[in-house]
Parts: C-alpha cells; sequence; structure tokens
C-alpha cells in the first residue's frame, strides 16, 4: 500500500475555534450490497458490530466455490474477514450482481487467507470486472483492494481470476453507490492507491456510520502538527467528507516550510488523480491568513487557495498525470509570501486512471454465464 512521507516535525494544537451555521445535504446513495463471502445462509444476515452494517450471505451472488473460515488466532477489524469463500475449481469464478447503469460504485473487495486450509501458502491471483483485468492479488494479510466503477450496464460481474497454483479466496465484498458529480471516472475507472485522514493518531479507520458513503478512511499521523477542532465541520460538496476526517488536519511545524508528500504508484506508467481535501478548523486572528499553492508534480492545482472556515472544499488535479521522478509523485503546499500561517490539509486520496479495453459483459451474456456455472456446479455435484 502506497503513503505519502509528511517533511514536518509533529506536535499537538487543540482548537476551540467559533462556531458557524450548519448546512444541510441530502442525497439518495442508493442501496449498499455488503456481502460476508462464505457466511452460511443460516447465518444471514447479521449487522456488524464496529459499522452497525447488515451483512449478508454471497450465496445469491455466485453459483461456484466453497465456504471455510480462518483459523488462525489473529483478531480481524471486522467479523468479515473470519469468513471465505475459495475456488477449487475452475479458471474464473464471477460474482453477478443487478446495478443501476451509469452509477459510480465504490467496488471493495477484502481478503484474509488466515491458513484456512492448512498449508501456509499465500494465495496469487487476478481480480476481473467482467472481461477486464481489475489488479493482481497477493494475500497475506487482510487487505482490501478498491475501485471506483461508472457501470455501462445493468448487470456487473466481479471475478476471480486462478493464475498460478494457489487457490483464489475472498472474504467479504462490498458495492456503494456514489454521487457522478465527484469522482471522475470519464477517463477510466478510480484505482485506490490510498486514503488517509491526517487525525493525528494512526488507530484504524473512518468509515460507515461516521461516513455516509462507507470509504475506508486510514488513520494516519506523522512528523507534522496537528490542528484538532471539536466543532461541526460542514460538507456541502459532492465529495461528502466526514466530520471525523475534517475536524482534524497537519501542518508544517515551521511555518516557513512547505508542506511535501511524495508517493509511488504501483507503475512508471500510472496516470495519478490526487483529491485534496481542505477546511479551515483553526480560529485565525483579524490579523493571520492562510494562503498557499497546491501544486501536483510541480504542475498548478490551485493559486493562492484559502481553505474555507469549518467548511470542507476538495481540489485535484482535472487531467491525470504520470509521475515524474522514477515513477515518484510529489504533493506540495507552498505558502504565498502574503500568508502568515503555514498550509495545512485534512485528508487525500490518491488513485491511478486504468484503461478497461473490453466492452462489459452483456445482459444476455451474464444470463449465459450463469446458466453455465450452474450446469458446471450440477456436474460436480
Amino acid at each position: 500500500m502506497l503513503c505519502f512521507l509528511i517533511s514536518a516535525f509533529r506536535s499537538r494544537i487543540l482548537v476551540l475555534s467559533r462556531s458557524v451555521s450548519l448546512g444541510e445535504t441530502s442525497i439518495a446513495f442508493g442501496r449498499f450490497i455488503s456481502l460476508d463471502c462464505g457466511l452460511s445462509p443460516g447465518e444471514s444476515p447479521y449487522t456488524d458490530p464496529v459499522t452497525r452494517l447488515k451483512f449478508s450471505s454471497d450465496a445469491d451472488f455466485i453459483q461456484s466455490g466453497e465456504r471455510d473460515e480462518a483459523v488462525d488466532e489473529l483478531t480481524y477489524s471486522y467479523r468479515q474477514y473470519k469468513d471465505l469463500r475459495y475456488f477449487p475449481h475452475g479458471i474464473r469464478n464471477c460474482y453477478n450482481f443487478t446495478v443501476n447503469k451509469g452509477i459510480n460504485y465504490l467496488i471493495r473487495a477484502g481478503f484474509s487467507y488466515g491458513n484456512y486450509d492448512g498449508l501456509n501458502v499465500y494465495p496469487k491471483f487476478h481480480l476481473h470486472i467482467g472481461p477486464n483485468m481489475w489488479t493482481a492479488v497477493d494475500v497475506i494479510y487482510e487487505t482490501d483492494h478498491e475501485i471506483i466503477y461508472m457501470s455501462k450496464s445493468n448487470i456487473l460481474q466481479i471475478c476471480l481470476v486462478k493464475t498460478g497454483e494457489t487457490i483464489p479466496m475472498i472474504s467479504t465484498l462490498e458495492l456503494r453507490p456514489l454521487r457522478n458529480d465527484s469522482y471522475m471516472t470519464q477517463l477510466g475507472p478510480l484505482n485506490l492507491i490510498f486514503r488517509q485522514a491526517y487525525t493525528g493518531d494512526s488507530n484504524g479507520y473512518i468509515r460507515y456510520p461516521d461516513d455516509v458513503l462507507d470509504r475506508k478512511w486510514e488513520r494516519y499521523d506523522w512528523f507534522a502538527t496537528d490542528v484538532i477542532t471539536t466543532l461541526n465541520v460542514t460538507s456541502s460538496n459532492p465529495f461528502l467528507v466526514p466530520e471525523a476526517v475534517s475536524r482534524s488536519a497537519t501542518a508544517p511545524r515551521n511555518s516557513s516550510n512547505p508542506l511535501t508528500f511524495y508517493g509511488f504508484p504501483g507503475e512508471k506508467s500510472d496516470k495519478v488523480i490526487v483529491y485534496l481535501h481542505f477546511a479551515e478548523i483553526q480560529d485565525l486572528k483579524a490579523t493571520e491568513t492562510r494562503e498557499f499553492d497546491i501544486l501536483f508534480d510541480g504542475n498548478v492545482i490551485s493559486k493562492a487557495y484559502s481553505p474555507k472556515v469549518l467548511q470542507s472544499e476538495t481540489k485535484y488535479n482535472i487531467l491525470p498525470q504520470k509521475c515524474r521522478l522514477l515513477g515518484t509523485c510529489k504533493v506540495e503546499l507552498t505558502r504565498t509570501q502574503t500568508s502568515t500561517l503555514p498550509p495545512l490539509i485534512n485528508a487525500m486520496e490518491a488513485f491511478t486512471v486504468m484503461e478497461f479495453p473490453y466492452a462489459e459483459t452483456n445482459q444476455n451474456d451474464a444470463t449465459y454465464v450463469t446458466i453455465q456455472s450452474s450446469i458446471y456446479r450440477l456436474q460436480l455435484d
């Protein structure tokens, strides 16, 4: 997993800022699909004690594979990582979903091997969306792969593809509808590199119910100044950054220094989009100003930017770009000459823009695949 390193030193500030009137944002999110893969239908559904989301068995979404569960003694962050479905037969095994055509979906696949087979051999295989390869999976510890994808039809297939000697397996599969006016998928699906919330600690994740879209924000703490407020921070833009993220920020300890992040995509040829989330959460005096330039690999995203007071705002590079220096990306927040305060940032997300060359499976093809899977399963039985 890629992470950005922050060039600064850490201290802590608790800010009790002035209050502002709150706005409300309402949106029809659609239906969450939350599958605990390998869960017995007799135990389905259940409410996850951490997220309070309802998880169901995957039995209605796939007709192949075998159920099992991790046997190691690890403590899993969420219950659904204990169960799993593995696929000892066939090269390609697919989950089939009915979705809304033309809607952005956050798709998250979770894996935890847990030595369920007693072999101590970590699985390696590929994940596909329809006929297109999404990502290579190497399951060592509990891990997720996430993509934001706009479906081109009402049928969505997510497939595990065997590529070697090991057997593909999966623990959890989640679909979350998103607003189409937030993350840009017009140039291709967005494969998540990382999603970091600069909260001053590194314990666990921020997700639902704090985030109504159920993104998983990794709490991230590095050598920088932590700025924190206990007041409400609104988000009126389509990204709906949760308050649990926006109430914390990081800034360079030396106010004259820029805030610089370095990161490494998977391949030198990858094109990257970064989403930077800002809110002014410090109580500024009449003589204080915060203004900075936002640059991504030397290209200006925004000049002389000032975060809005107790209101989240998002900046990003409209055109994806390759990282210049040996595949290394640099995000730099540089204080302007007229600013009295250093830059700050609440959170950052980075994605590679993928190219899916093949058309999605149409509904007739998906029906054929489902029928063939059923026939194959009957032959096995």
